[in-house]
């Protein structure tokens, strides 16, 4: 009986020791990262200052816009953005689908148990055939049955399916991880460009209704000069339409203003209304940074998540290729149980039996379905490639652009400026010539038409200014740097 005991041992330690040997040969190709050069990444920008990125700076970009108000804003929208939340519960499925990758190593133990009572009409004096039957005899009508037993089975990686899974899972985590920052830095890209337009808005009502004062006394002076038959009627209409002219822009701003502060409760997970109650009190347009660096175009494919998701992607969908070639070649399985049955639960234990097995398994024909599964995961992978490479390129063409329409906001900012204050010295000068009747009304208009697409103007760009800069910053891949639980790969 102990030589038994040896043999058996012996052998289950040679199958074990033989599929750990084999399971570290995994099928399928090891993941490289692809290189900058084979994505076409460029060694350097076409404009914008070369230095390296403030990753620190980079995380919370919109506080150098020195604006409270925004900021806190955009913590209650990374608290409450119903978007962020759904990615975050995504993240969550992809980190159990992880751990049930991993728990596929471990065996599967089921353990079961019965007792039962069985009657007949027929006296079974506790005598059972092998079926569990009743024989019949001398004694009660009712007898027991007891039963207790457990199995276990594993499946060893011989060829890598398992860990080609797991690391499949693993990539597909931290692709969840990447695109929950995505959409934690959109958010705020979004948020601040709305916060912005409904600065913008105010600063244009502002203008509108400085004007509407204006132009309503020119139109009183106007009339005041037809009654003294000083001029006719046409100075009197061509301000009475003028002033309407400008009357009308009231609303339209007016729900440009409401649909941004609409658009900014939704971003921070409340219902419009009085979640910005606050922001109706207008506030100037925040002032853009003058100083921003870009670094180089290699470090997009560290600061954007985007980037970092799609070669997430890549790198599971390479991990697949293994798991479909694994499934190609044999598969061995361990198995073993326990048990025990008895009359008496007394007795239960007193007989045990059990076994242990090993099985392989090798599919022979299936008409070619597994091998074409393997060719289907490399085209995905080709196309995960593809995927990422453009991407990379997408991220590369937003940072241009992004650097071109900040370039050409404060250049246009600066003649603006200049625009206006033109503009306003002739308006005054035209108003003044005016009221001593040295012009005549439609100088008048062309002086006051001219100050006051100056002003739109000028306001307009500097809100230009300020979402270009918020642009560059989420093209740049700003504002998720300082996330709770970072991605980790």
């Amino acid at each position: 009986m102990t030589e038994f005991k040896e043999k058996v041992r012996y052998r289950i330690a040679w199958i074990a020791g033989t599929a750990l040997v084999l399971s570290g040969c995994a099928a399928g190709p090891d993941y490289r990262a692809p290189a900058p050069a084979s994505l076409g990444v460029p060694a350097t920008y076409m404009e914008g200052a070369a230095a390296p990125v403030d990753e620190a700076e980079l995380a919370t970009w919109w506080r150098r816009l020195d604006d409270p108000a925004l900021s806190a804003l955009i913590d209650q929208a990374i608290a409450g953005n119903l978007d962020i939340v759904q990615a975050q519960a995504r993240l969550r499925q992809a980190r159990e689908s992880l751990r049930q990758a991993r728990a596929a190593f471990l065996p599967q133990v089921n353990g079961s148990a019965s007792g039962g009572r069985n009657y007949s009409s027929r006296d079974a004096g506790g005598r059972l055939d092998p079926s569990g039957n009743p024989i019949g005899g001398g004694g009660s009508n009712w007898s027991s049955s007891y039963s207790v037993s457990a199995s276990a089975s594993w499946q060893v990686d011989l060829f890598g399916e398992l860990s080609r899974s797991a690391e499949a899972a693993r990539a597909d985590l931290a692709a969840s991880g990447y695109d929950l920052a995505n959409v934690r830095a959109t958010i705020i890209s979004e948020l601040v460009t709305n916060y912005v337009q409904a600065r913008l808005a105010q600063a244009q009502l502002r203008v509108a209704r400085e004007t509407q004062a204006i132009q309503r006394d020119n139109y009183d002076i106007a009339n005041w000069r037809l009654q003294a038959g000083l001029v006719s009627s046409l100075d009197a209409e061509q301000a009475r339409a003028q002033l309407a002219q400008t009357n009308a822009t009231v609303p339209q701003l007016e729900a440009s203003l409401r649909g941004s502060l609409n658009r900014i409760a939704v971003l921070t997970g409340q219902a419009p209304g009085e979640a910005t109650r606050s922001l109706e009190t207008p506030a100037p347009i925040p002032a853009a940074s003058t100083q921003i660096t870009t670094g180089i175009p290699a470090d997009t494919l560290r600061q954007r998540p985007d980037v970092r998701s799609a070669e997430r992607a890549l790198a599971a969908a390479t991990a697949r290729i293994g798991v479909a070639q694994a499934r190609l070649y044999p598969s061995l399985g361990l198995s073993g149980n326990i048990g025990t049955t008895s009359n008496s639960f007394k007795d239960l234990f007193s007989l045990i039996t059990g076994g242990v097995f090993a099985n392989v398994a090798q599919v022979i024909f299936d008409g070619g379905r597994l091998a074409s599964q393997v060719r289907s995961q490399r085209a995905a992978t080709d196309a995960a490639f593809a995927a990422y490479k453009q991407t990379v390129l997408t991220a590369l063409e937003d940072v241009e652009n992004a650097m071109a329409s900040l370039s050409s906001a404060r250049a246009r900012k600066a003649e603006f400026s200049t625009a206006y204050e033109a503009s306003n010295n002739a308006a005054i000068l035209a108003r003044s010539q005016y009221q001593a009747g040295l012009i005549d009304f439609q100088t008048l208009s062309q002086s006051e038409n001219s100050l006051l697409n100056a002003r739109n103007s000028l306001a307009s760009a500097q809100s230009d200014e300020v979402l270009g800069l918020a642009q560059l910053y989420n093209a740049l891949g700003g504002g998720w740097q300082n996330m709770e639980n970072r991605p980790n790969e």
